[in-house]
C-alpha cells in the first residue's frame, strides 16, 4: 500500500502544506485496493442486507467526533461497516428495480471525475466537461433518431429530466396564450391540461407537482391489460395541454403507441412528452426498436443513463425538439458569468453547481458503441424471456407479455406472493421486489445489468422455485 504513516498526523488545516507532494495517493490506493475487493466478491455475497450488517451500521453513527479521525481510519471504518451493508447492484443477481450495475469503463471514468472534480456548470470552468456534455448529447439524439437540432440536458435522473422538459413545455404552450410564465410565474396563469395514462409512473406525478401542475388535477387515460396508455379514449381538449406517454411501464415493460398519441396531439396542438426512463434505449436495437415507434415526433423526451446504459449514479438525460423553449426555461444570468458564446450547460438545466456527469455518459457510449448498447439491451431481454420460460415450466404464472426486461411473477394468493418474495430476499441468492398488478400482489423481476449471465438467471430461477415450494409445504 505504501507509508500511509503521516497520514496519523494529517488533518484538513496540514493540506496546504501537504499538496506539493501528493496526500491523496495512499488514500487512493487504499480506496482501490477496498473497491478491488468488493467488486472481485459481489458475485459470491448474499445479494441483499443480512441482519448483521444494519446493526453493524450504527458505529458509523453516534455523536459527532469533537477530534478528527486520522483519514485512513476513515476509510477503513467506511468499508468495514459500509460495505456489507450496500445491496449487490454491481453483481449479476439483482433484479429489484431498473438499476444497472456500471459497467467497468465507466467506474473508472467516474474515479477520474471525481479526481478532475469539476464543476461542469460553465464552460470557462471546466471545458471538457461542457464538451463533452455537447458530445454525448448529440449522439444521444443520433441514436434515438430524434430531431438532429434538438436542445438538451443532463440531470440527476428520469424525474429530473422530466422536470426539465415539461419546464420547457409549460414556458412554449404559456408563451403561445401570451404568458410569461419565468416572469410572472403560475398564479393567475392560463390553465395547461395534463393528460396521462392509468399507469403514469410515480415520478411522473412528483415532475408535474414541482412544476405546479399538480398530482390529482391531471386526466387519466385507461390503459389496456399490459399498461398501455389507449390513444382512442385521450380526451380531446382545447387550450394548452401536455401529454404525457411512457416507454417501458415499470411493472410489465409495455410501451404507449406513440404514434398514435402523437396523431391525437396534432389535432390540438398538444405537446407530447415521451417518459422514456429505461424504455427509450428499446430504440437502440432492431428487435425492438418497433416498441418505440413514432418517437421522432414527439416534443420532449426523458431518460438516463444509470439504468440500461449501466452507468454509475447518477445520469439523467433531457431532450427537447424546441431548444429555444428549453433554454429560456432554464435561463439564468448575473454580472459575473460573463458573455454566453458557447453552450453552456448550467443554462440548459435546473441544476447551477452540478457534477461532470457527462465523463461516464460518454465513456459507456464510447466504450460500447452503437452495437454494444444494442447486445446489451438484447441480452437483458433476453434473460427476461428466460426468467419467464423457467418460472412458468415450474409451475408459476407469469403475469405480463415479456417485451423488454420486466417479469412480474404470481404465486397464487397474496399472501403466498409476500411470504416467497420475503423468503428469496432473506436466502440471498438473487434480489428481487414486490408490487402490485391489477390489484394483486405480485413479484417484480427487473433484468437491467451487463453483469448477468445465463448461469445467474438459472440459479435464480432455482431459488425463486425452491422459495415458492418451501413456503407452499409451510402452509400446509
Amino acid at each position: 500500500m505504501g507509508d500511509t504513516s503521516f497520514l496519523s498526523a494529517f488533518t484538513v488545516g496540514d493540506a496546504a502544506k501537504q499538496l506539493r507532494g501528493n496526500p491523496y495517493a495512499p488514500l487512493l490506493v487504499q480506496a482501490a485496493e477496498y473497491a478491488q475487493t468488493y467488486l472481485s466478491t459481489i458475485n459470491d455475497r448474499h445479494v441483499g442486507i443480512p441482519e448483521a450488517a444494519f446493526q453493524a451500521m450504527d458505529v458509523l453513527g453516534g455523536e459527532m467526533p469533537e477530534e478528527g479521525q486520522a483519514a485512513e481510519a476513515v476509510l477503513r471504518l467506511l468499508d468495514e461497516a459500509g460495505s456489507p451493508a450496500t445491496m449487490a447492484v454491481m453483481g449479476g443477481r439483482f433484479f429489484g428495480g431498473v438499476i444497472g450495475g456500471s459497467i467497468p469503463v465507466t467506474v473508472a471514468a467516474h474515479w477520474l471525475a471525481d479526481a478532475w472534480d469539476q464543476n461542469a456548470c460553465l464552460y470557462e470552468l471546466s471545458p471538457v466537461s461542457a464538451y463533452l456534455e455537447e458530445v454525448v448529447l448529440a449522439w444521444l439524439i443520433d441514436l434515438f433518431e430524434l430531431p438532429a437540432d434538438s436542445g438538451g440536458a443532463l440531470v440527476t435522473g428520469t424525474q429530473m429530466a422530466d422536470v426539465t422538459a415539461l419546464a420547457a413545455a409549460r414556458h412554449a404552450l404559456l408563451q403561445g396564450v401570451g404568458w410569461d410564465v419565468e416572469a410572472d410565474g403560475m398564479f393567475g396563469a392560463p390553465p395547461i391540461a395534463v393528460i396521462v395514462g392509468e399507469e403514469v409512473h410515480a415520478t411522473m406525478l412528483k415532475a408535474l407537482a414541482l412544476l405546479g401542475f399538480g398530482r390529482e388535477r391531471v386526466h387519466r387515460v385507461p390503459v389496456d391489460n399490459q399498461g398501455r396508455m389507449r390513444a382512442s379514449l385521450i380526451p380531446r381538449i382545447e387550450g394548452p395541454a401536455v401529454i404525457c406517454a411512457q416507454l417501458g411501464n415499470v411493472n410489465s415493460g409495455a410501451c404507449d403507441p406513440i404514434a398514435e398519441v402523437c396523431e391525437v396531439a396534432k389535432a390540438t396542438g398538444a405537446w407530447v412528452h415521451v417518459d422514456g426512463a429505461f424504455g427509450l434505449w428499446a430504440k437502440a436495437t432492431p428487435k425492438r426498436s418497433h416498441l418505440a415507434h413514432g418517437l421522432e415526433q414527439a416534443d420532449s423526451w426523458a431518460t438516463d443513463g444509470h439504468k440500461w446504459l449501466n452507468t454509475p449514479q447518477d445520469c439523467g438525460i433531457a431532450i427537447v425538439r424546441d431548444k429555444e423553449a428549453l433554454r429560456r426555461a432554464m435561463a439564468i444570468s448575473a454580472a459575473y458569468y460573463g458573455p454566453l458564446s458557447k453552450r453552456e450547460p448550467m443554462q440548459w438545466c435546473p441544476e447551477s453547481s452540478r457534477r461532470a456527469r457527462a465523463v461516464e455518459l460518454w465513456a459507456a457510449l464510447r466504450n460500447l458503441g452503437r452495437k454494444g448498447i444494442a447486445a446489451q439491451i438484447e441480452r437483458t431481454c433476453s434473460h427476461a424471456e428466460a426468467f419467464a420460460e423457467g418460472l412458468c415450466k415450474g409451475g408459476l404464472r407469469v403475469l405480463n407479455d415479456v417485451v423488454l426486461n420486466q417479469v412480474m411473477v404470481s404465486f397464487g394468493s397474496d399472501e403466498v406472493t409476500e411470504r416467497v418474495i420475503d423468503r428469496v430476499q432473506r436466502d440471498g441468492v438473487c434480489w428481487c421486489g414486490g408490487t402490485v398488478w391489477k390489484g394483486h400482489k405480485a413479484m417484480r423481476i427487473s433484468v437491467s445489468s451487463w453483469a448477468t449471465t445465463e448461469e445467474d438467471v438459472r440459479m435464480s430461477i432455482a431459488a425463486i422455485l425452491q422459495a415458492y415450494e418451501r413456503e407452499t409445504c409451510r402452509m400446509l
